[in-house]
């Protein structure tokens, strides 16, 4: 059975349990989730900066506790709403490596892993559901998290779903874009928010050996 890693932004989590579901019925899946809006909303609340730079955001040690409750918050809700079959596991609980970049706090760049704790829940017919935190611990953006994951597990396809439909270009969203091509608009900064992270995972993710895809854009090596 193919082996299919879902990224959940956290905006769409548990909208999007309908589409976890359609493809466990037919392939091995892992979930990965973010939790973005409720990190900086709960942020904001408390008055600590939220700050990004690149896409990921920079976290003190204030912030990271406030990370982990978040992310905990949505992995809940995110498991409840699959149902039995969900397994909660937090990244850095479960061996997800990451290297520490330091300029932005307790923050990491994932590395491609393969986490005992996800092999068997595969093993076992069970949907493990990953909050992205690597050891450390370190918060690790969600996207790399689930490109480092992909690859490490030797995923057949990445599959990113957020509340954009695809990559959009030059108006329209675009059926596919070549690795090289994705790099030269992102090293051009003719691309800015939330989808820089996302497109820099696929390629890192199509290199790697993994079908991979934003919305419904293939992004190819």
């Amino acid at each position: 059975m193919s082996l299919v890693v879902v990224k959940l932004g956290g905006a769409v989590a548990v909208d999007a349990v309908e589409l976890v579901g359609r493809l466990a019925d037919e392939h091995e899946v892992c979930v990965v989730h973010g939790a973005g809006a409720q990190i900086s909303a709960e942020m904001s609340r408390r008055g600590l900066e939220v700050e990004f730079v690149g896409g990921r955001r920079v976290t003190s040690a204030a912030g990271l506790e406030l990370v982990r409750a978040s992310l905990a918050g949505v992995n809940c809700e995110l498991c409840l709403a699959l149902g039995p079959l969900a397994v909660p596991l937090f990244g850095d609980e479960i061996g997800l490596r990451a290297e520490r970049v330091p300029e932005l706090g307790h923050v990491g760049s994932a590395v491609p892993s393969r986490p005992a704790a996800v092999v068997e829940a595969l093993a076992a017919g069970w949907i493990p559901v990953v909050a992205p935190l690597a050891e450390g611990p370190l918060n690790v953006n969600a996207d790399e998290a689930a490109a480092a994951l992909a690859v490490g597990l030797g995923a057949d396809r990445l599959h990113f779903v957020s509340d954009v439909p695809g990559l959009l270009l030059g108006g329209a969203v675009a059926a596919a874009i070549g690795g090289d091509e994705a790099e030269r608009l992102l090293d051009a900064g003719q691309l800015s928010g939330g989808i820089v992270p996302k497109l820099r995972a696929a390629i890192e993710a199509a290199r790697g050996g993994v079908a991979a895809q934003i919305g419904v854009t293939a992004v190819v090596a």
